[in-house]
C-alpha cells in the first residue's frame, strides 16, 4: 500500500491519501474574529483546496466530522455547510460540541473522500 501525505510537520499531516480514499486532519479557521458561519465557511475552503491537492473534490467526501465549540452554533453551521454541499451527494456525518483548542475557535471539520 502506498500512502502520500501532504502539507506534513513534525507533528501531523494537513491530508493523507491510502487505498483510494483521501483523509484531511481537523481544519480549524485561522480568523478567528468571524462568526460561527465565517468560520465554517473558511474552513471548507481549506477543505476543497487540500481535496484538490489530493486529486479529488467535495461530491467524494464520503464521511465528515465536525466539532463545535457549542452545539448551539450548530444551525449557522449548516447554513454554510448546506451552501458548501449544496443540498446534494451529502456524506454521512457527526456533529458534536467539544473543547477547541483556542476558545475563540468555532469550529473544526475533518473529512474523507473518495479519490
Amino acid at each position: 500500500m502506498t500512502i502520500t501525505r501532504h502539507e506534513q510537520t513534525e507533528i501531523y499531516s494537513k491530508a493523507a491519501e491510502a487505498n483510494g480514499f483521501v483523509f484531511t486532519a481537523g481544519i480549524v479557521p485561522a480568523d478567528l474574529s468571524r462568526d460561527v458561519k465565517g468560520q465554517t465557511e473558511e474552513v471548507l475552503r481549506e477543505i476543497d483546496r487540500l481535496l484538490a491537492l489530493a486529486g479529488t473534490s467535495k461530491s467524494n467526501v464520503v464521511q465528515a466530522t465536525i466539532w463545535l465549540n457549542d452545539i448551539r452554533h450548530r444551525e449557522a453551521m449548516n447554513e454554510a455547510y448546506k451552501a458548501w454541499t449544496g443540498g446534494k451527494d451529502t456524506p454521512v456525518r457527526a456533529c458534536v460540541e467539544a473543547k477547541l483548542v483556542d476558545p475563540r475557535m468555532l469550529v473544526e471539520i475533518s473529512v474523507v473522500a473518495a479519490k
